[in-house]
């Protein structure tokens, strides 16, 4: 009879050990970001670091210049496409194989408590239906949660994820947040 059951038990760990491998196998994770400034590149590098992701990086076709950054000009480009709901500045289209990923973190700055119109324009060209969707931002005095509100009634088939201000973030902070 301890055979039977030492036998039972053994069993019972390897297949336990077998789902929980399958379980994770094949996962990919993207970290994508958009950096204007560094301060969110820095961040989106720590976070694939952590979660073993790959990081793309999603790059307008025309690059901002500090005067287009300059949000105290209401003529400034960032400000006139923040100023428009409808706004999609055209982006480098370099990613070839977002089928592959499962889950994607999204980082961007907040800009006007929003996420930036550039991170819309990659949303919708890439379709992130169905994919979870994990946002990270960087921001030099708002939080995350408008622009976490507004991506989520954007875009309500997403499987969104609370997501995090990385302002300044330690490994560790990092490591709790995505629980690596």
């Amino acid at each position: 009879m301890r055979r039977i059951v030492l036998f039972m038990v053994m069993v019972s760990m390897v297949c336990i050990a077998t789902y929980a491998r399958k379980a994770t196998e094949g996962t990919k994770v993207l970290v994508t970001y958009f950096s204007a400034t560094g301060n969110t590149e820095k961040a989106a590098k720590q976070v694939a670091s952590i979660v073993g992701g790959d990081l793309h990086k999603i790059q307008p076709e025309k690059s901002y210049t500090s005067a287009d950054l300059n949000w105290r000009d209401k003529s400034s480009r960032c400000s006139v496409e923040m100023n428009d709901p409808k706004s999609r500045p055209a982006i480098i289209d370099d990613l070839k194989n977002l089928a592959d990923y499962d889950t994607v973190y999204l980082g961007f700055p907040i800009w006007w408590d929003q996420a930036p119109r550039l991170i819309n324009t990659f949303i919708e060209k890439y379709n992130l239906s169905g994919k979870t969707v994990i946002p990270f931002a960087t921001s030099g005095s708002s939080s995350i949660s408008n622009a976490e509100n507004e991506l989520r009634k954007a875009y309500p088939d997403v499987k969104w994820q609370k997501g995090k201000l990385l302002n300044g973030a330690t490994e560790e902070d990092i490591k709790k947040w995505t629980k690596k």
